[in-house]
C-alpha cells in the first residue's frame, strides 16, 4: 500500500505504485481537469511521476504562485520549437524561466528580423493549440551526447558533457520535438495557454563568457491569463514612458559615453538631486549615531585575499601594477586592486586602537566609491554601472546586541524609504550560498541571530534560499514602485567570519578577548541605481524637496525682468534651487518649455504682479495658476521644499 497525504491531513491509500494524475483523479474529476504538477515532499515533480512510497503531497493549479514558472518554463520549450522548425539548422542553447517571462538564446548564423517574430508567435499558438505532452525520458549519458552531436546540436551536447557524471540526464517529447531539460513540465504544450507574447531578442555570450560564441536572446512574457498579460504589457509601456536614460537626457541630469564605460557624467541639476538625497541620508545617520568615515581606492591585493574577497570577486576587480621604474614596488610583484566593497576597509579602522566592549556597538558610515567590472552587455543607463557609490555602514557589536541593532535599523530604512515615497516594503531572508566562507556552525549561528532579530522586530519576511553572501546570511528589502515593479535595494547582513579573518577583536567586560559581530548594511545601495529608481518612479515629476530645480521666474513682458531677479533672489535666500527665465517669448512657450523639463513651479510675474508684489504660481500638471503675495509665496514654498527629516513633528 502507498499512503499519500494531502495538503488538509487526509490520506489517500492505494495498492500500488501510483502517478500524480492517478492520485488527482482519484481526488475528483474537478481536480483531474486543472492540476499541472504536483509537489512531492516539497519537490516540483510532473503529474506523471510515480510514486511507490508514502509522501506528501500538493497539487499545483493555475492559481498557485508555481504555475506561472511552469507556463514561463514550458513557453521556453515552445518557443524553441518554433524557432527550429520554421529556420532550419537553428541550434538551441539554454532557455529558462525568468522574472515576468522567460528566454531562449539560439545560434543562428542570420539575424532575427521583425518580420520574423510574427510567424514565430504564429507557431508557437499552433504549437499550444496541438497539445502535444510533455513526456520525460532518462537516457545514457553518452547515448544522449551521440543523438545531439547527430543532430548537429552541439551546444546541448556540450552541456550534458559537462553536467556531474552522477547526474541523471533527462529529455522531454513533446510531439516529435525533443530538449535535454530537468524539468519539471505540466502536463501538455495546451497547458501554456495563450496569454504570451515576444518582446525583444539581444546579444548573449555562450555561457556568460565574452569569450565564447554570441547567440540571438529572445525574450518572452506568458501569463495565466490575457488580464495578466494586459496588465504587464501597459506597465511596460508605462516603464518605457518613465525610462530614466531618456529623463536624466530631457532633464539635463546627467549623460553616458562610449569613452567612459559603466561611468555617470552628472551634469548641475544632476549632482544637485544627488546632494539632496546624499545630505538627506547623512542627516538620518548623524541622528542615528553613525559616524563617517573615508577609505582608500587603491589596496594590495593581499589585503584581499586576507578578506576571501580576492577568491570570489578577483574577476569582478579592476587592478594596477607598479611601473617598471618603481624597482622596489616592481621587486614584489605587488598588484593592487580599486575596492570593488568597503567592508574590509572598515575593519582596518575598527582595529585602530583597543576597543572595549563599552565601544560597541560602533556604526561606520561610509559614501564609498566603488568599482566593478560589469559586463558591458550587463551594463543599464545609471541602474547597472561599474563607478558607482554606496551609501555603505558596518555596524561592529557584541552578539547581544545584534537583535536591537537590527530592529533598529530597520525601523529607519522603513522610515527612509517613506520619506522617498515608497510605502511597499518585502523583505527576503537569504540564508547560506553553496560557495561561502566559514563553518556550518557558524553559519547556523549567524542565521539563528537574524531570523530571530527580524522576528522581534516584528516583520514578516520570505525566505529566499542560498542567496546569502559568502560570508553571512542576509535580508534583502525589497520596495514596489509607483507602477508595481520591485527593487531590490537595502540590505543587512550578519558576519562572523571577517572579523575573524581580519583580526578585529574588543576586550569584553571579563577582560577577554572577543570578536565583534559585524552588521553590513545599505539602505539605498548604489546611489546611481536608486536615484535612477527615483527618476522612474516620479517619472521626473519629483516632489518639491527633491527636485533638482524647484521653481522658474517667468516672465511675460520684459518690464518685468527686474522684479523677476527679485522674486527669485528671495526663493533662492529661502532656500529654493531657483532660475529665471528672461527670454522674449511668449508666456504659454516658456510655461511648455518648463513643464517638458519636470519643473514642478512656475511663476509668472508681469507688469501686474511687479506693481502689486504677487507672484502667480503654476504647478506642474495643473491648469490654473493661484496668485501670492510675494512674502506668502516664498513662506509657503519654503515650507513645502523642507526635506522631511527637517520638517517641524506633524507636517
Amino acid at each position: 500500500m502507498v499512503a499519500i497525504t494531502l495538503p488538509d491531513g487526509s490520506v489517500r491509500q492505494f495498492d500500488g505504485a501510483v502517478s500524480g494524475a492517478a492520485i488527482a483523479a482519484a481526488i475528483g474529476p474537478g481536480l483531474a481537469k486543472a492540476a499541472l504538477a504536483m509537489s512531492v515532499n516539497g519537490k516540483l515533480v510532473d503529474l506523471s511521476t510515480t510514486l511507490a512510497t508514502d509522501a506528501t503531497v500538493r497539487f499545483v493549479t493555475r492559481k498557485d504562485p508555481e504555475a506561472l514558472e511552469l507556463i514561463r518554463h514550458d513557453a521556453a520549450h515552445v518557443l524553441a520549437e518554433a524557432v527550429q522548425a520554421l529556420f532550419p539548422g537553428t541550434q538551441v542553447t539554454i532557455g529558462p524561466a525568468i522574472e515576468h517571462g522567460f528566454y531562449y538564446d539560439f545560434a543562428r548564423n542570420e539575424p532575427f528580423t521583425p518580420d520574423d517574430f510574427a510567424a514565430i508567435e504564429a507557431k508557437m499558438k499552433a504549437i499550444v493549440a496541438a497539445n502535444a505532452a510533455f513526456v520525460r525520458e532518462e537516457w545514457d549519458r553518452d547515448e544522449a551526447i551521440a543523438f545531439f552531436k547527430g543532430k548537429g546540436e552541439h551546444y546541448k551536447a556540450e552541456i550534458i558533457q559537462d553536467l556531474p557524471r552522477e547526474e541523471t540526464i533527462s529529455l522531454y517529447r513533446q510531439g516529435g520535438w525533443v530538449d535535454l531539460c530537468r524539468g519539471p513540465h505540466m502536463r501538455g504544450t495546451g497547458d501554456v495557454g495563450t496569454a504570451f507574447k515576444r518582446l525583444k531578442v539581444a546579444g548573449a555570450y555562450w555561457r556568460g563568457d565574452h569569450r565564447n560564441a554570441v547567440l540571438q536572446r529572445i525574450y518572452g512574457t506568458a501569463w495565466r491569463d490575457e488580464k495578466e498579460l494586459k496588465a504587464y504589457l501597459t506597465m511596460l509601456e508605462e516603464a518605457e514612458k518613465r525610462d530614466h536614460r531618456r529623463l536624466g537626457r530631457e532633464m539635463g541630469l546627467f549623460h553616458l559615453q562610449e569613452e567612459a564605460v559603466g561611468s555617470v557624467f552628472w551634469h548641475p541639476k544632476g549632482w544637485r538631486l544627488w546632494r539632496t538625497a546624499e545630505n538627506y541620508v547623512r542627516r538620518r545617520l548623524d541622528a542615528e549615531g553613525y559616524v563617517e568615515v573615508k577609505t582608500p581606492q587603491l589596496l594590495d591585493r593581499s589585503f584581499w585575499e586576507a578578506s576571501g574577497h580576492w577568491d570570489k570577486y578577483a574577476g569582478a576587480m579592476f587592478t594596477a601594477t607598479p611601473r617598471a621604474e618603481d624597482a622596489e614596488e616592481h621587486k614584489h610583484g605587488r598588484i593592487l586592486a580599486i575596492k570593488p566593497m568597503n567592508c574590509p576597509c572598515h575593519v582596518q579602522i575598527f582595529k585602530q586602537g583597543i576597543k572595549s566592549y563599552r565601544d560597541l556597538p560602533l556604526r561606520l558610515a561610509e559614501f564609498g566609491a566603488c568599482h566593478r567590472y560589469e559586463p558591458s552587455g550587463a551594463l543599464h543607463g545609471i541602474m547597472r554601472v561599474r563607478a558607482f557609490t554606496q551609501d555603505d555602514a558596518h555596524i561592529f557589536c557584541t552578539e547581544d546586541q545584534i537583535t536591537e541593532e537590527t530592529k533598529s535599523f530597520i525601523a529607519l530604512l522603513m522610515s527612509m524609504y517613506r520619506d522617498f515615497g515608497f510605502t511597499e516594503v518585502v523583505i527576503k531572508f537569504s540564508d547560506r550560498p553553496d560557495v561561502r566562507a566559514g563553518e556550518d556552525a557558524v553559519w547556523d549561528k549567524a542565521e539563528g541571530a537574524l531570523k530571530a532579530a527580524v522576528e522581534a522586530a516584528g516583520h514578516p519576511y520570505t525566505l529566499n534560499p542560498g542567496e546569502g553572501a559568502f560570508y553571512g546570511p542576509k535580508l534583502e528589502f525589497v520596495l514596489r514602485d509607483a507602477i508595481g515593479r520591485d527593487w531590490q535595494c537595502g540590505t543587512l547582513q550578519v558576519d562572523f567570519v571577517l572579523p575573524e579573518r581580519l583580526d578585529a577583536e574588543y576586550v569584553a567586560a571579563d577582560g577577554s578577548r572577543r570578536r565583534p559581530v559585524m552588521l553590513h548594511r545599505a539602505i539605498l545601495g548604489s546611489f546611481e541605481r536608486f536615484l535612477g529608481i527615483l527618476i522612474e518612479q516620479y517619472a521626473g515629476r519629483f516632489p518639491l524637496w527633491l527636485a533638482p530645480l524647484q521653481v522658474v521666474v517667468a516672465t511675460i513682458t520684459s518690464e518685468a525682468d527686474a522684479y523677476a531677479r527679485k522674486v527669485a533672489a528671495e526663493l533662492a535666500a529661502a532656500g529654493l534651487q531657483v532660475e529665471t527665465d528672461l527670454r522674449n517669448e511668449k508666456i504659454n512657450y516658456k510655461v511648455r518649455e518648463h513643464s517638458l523639463a519636470k519643473v514642478p513651479l512656475i511663476a509668472v510675474v508681469g507688469r501686474k504682479e511687479a506693481e502689486q508684489d504677487t507672484v502667480a504660481l503654476r504647478r506642474l500638471g495643473g491648469e490654473t495658476q493661484e496668485v501670492l503675495a510675494l512674502a506668502d509665496a516664498v513662506a509657503r514654498l519654503r515650507a513645502e521644499a523642507m526635506p522631511p527629516d527637517l520638517r517641524p513633528a506633524g507636517r
